[in-house]
């Protein structure tokens, strides 16, 4: 497995310099966050402008794209919708990208809605050989382990993108969610305690069990990245750059 840095690890840094520190902290991999509201590229600015936005991604620094974390505005008419999305895609394949994260519905969402919105959303991305993955997230209806392998069963091909972080803090409250391995797709990862207050801790200092979940993914062959994805905000109190170092070496020695 390779180690990934997500660009929320650095969103008060402009793309390019957040980029270059990676590259100067031995990252090789980047996950990059597209989000309406981000640090840096937006759906819109892809849609606008696809070409400039991979050449941000590609060839600012030798660190190279492997997956998308994407949020879209949620009062979007569904055309617009499909051609930011179509765009991201057309952007994604172009750049090698084989994983695509979202977040599910709103927790208390309907159910059989979101398994057509999803159905939909796996449609469009399949013709361009990658994958589709919702994030176990509090919040949405994938904060709970059985809802986030329920909603896999009911939609063929789609995935999880595992941050267990949300199972730690969230209304899982640590509980076992070993159910969701067969169908994780992609991994996000920063340490955490056991309330949300606690989402973000100094590595070491909270309930992560890393080795464990690198075991449990071995056991379903899983052979993608795992991205650090400590998000850069004001109040963090600790040092970003060693924080992020610290938690990309623990995971390559695990996953040696």
């Amino acid at each position: 497995m390779k180690v990934a840095c997500s660009t929320l690890c650095f969103g008060r840094l402009p793309l390019d310099r957040a980029l270059k520190t990676m590259e100067e902290l031995e990252f090789s991999k980047v996950d990059a966050t597209i989000t309406p509201h981000g640090p840096h590229l937006t759906p819109a600015d892809v849609a606008a402008d696809p070409a400039k936005c991979a050449r941000l991604l590609r060839y600012t620094s030798n660190v190279s794209p492997a997956a998308l974390n994407l949020e879209f505005e949620t009062n979007l008419d569904h055309e617009t919708f499909v051609a930011q999305f179509d765009a991201i895609c057309k952007m994604a394949r172009n750049l090698g990208i084989a994983t695509l994260t979202m977040p599910a519905a709103p927790t208390g969402s309907d159910f059989e809605k979101e398994v057509a919105r999803l159905k939909e959303l796996v449609t469009l991305v399949e013709p361009y050989g990658m994958v589709l993955t919702v994030e176990t997230r509090i919040g949405t209806l994938a904060e709970m382990p059985a809802t986030a392998v329920k909603l896999c069963e009911k939609v063929p091909g789609l995935g999880l993108t595992l941050d267990p972080s949300h199972y730690i803090c969230g209304p899982n409250q640590n509980k076992s969610y070993d159910a969701v391995y067969p169908y994780v797709k992609h991994v996000h990862l920063r340490d955490t305690g056991l309330s949300p207050d606690k989402m973000q801790v100094r590595v070491g200092q909270g309930e992560i069990e890393y080795s464990r979940i690198i075991t449990q993914l071995e056991k379903y062959h899983y052979n993608r990245v795992l991205t650090v994805e400590i998000v850069d905000k004001p109040e963090n109190p600790f040092p970003m750059e060693t924080e992020v170092r610290k938690l990309k070496f623990l995971l390559e020695s695990l996953a040696a």
